[in-house]
């Protein structure tokens, strides 16, 4: 029945748009899918890279995602952590998941984000 995932909807509060741009293309390299037109007068942006899309909505009232989150597969983890602290970019990092290096960042908005690299 499932083909696959077409993209992953995170909340972020009205007017964050700067922000969302500034973290998930500054930071996270992803590109700016544009909205269309009747989707983009509810704010909100869209962003891809390869297969991978996230849609930030509007919500209000606003509250971030601290448990439920997306969890996206990095080619360097290394790479990913250099590119946060460049960014001044806290993180974590949590090895307990069997096969995966992993950590955990929060968008601008506290919305939690998984970035994993397979384990050799």
């Amino acid at each position: 029945m499932l083909m696959g995932l077409h993209h992953v909807q995170l909340a972020m509060p009205q007017d964050g748009e700067a922000d969302a741009r500034a973290f998930y293309s500054g930071v996270l390299r992803m590109y700016e899918e544009p909205k269309p037109p009747e989707l983009a007068k509810k704010g909100g942006v869209w962003f891809q890279t390869g297969s991978v899309r996230v849609h930030l909505g509007v919500e209000t009232p606003f509250a971030a995602s601290k448990k439920a989150h997306p969890g996206f597969l990095v080619a360097s983890l290394s790479m990913a952590r250099d590119a946060l602290d460049a960014a001044g970019v806290t993180f974590e990092s949590n090895g307990d998941f069997p096969g995966f290096n992993r950590l955990y960042v929060s968008d601008p908005f506290g919305n939690r984000i998984e970035l994993l690299e397979r384990a050799d």
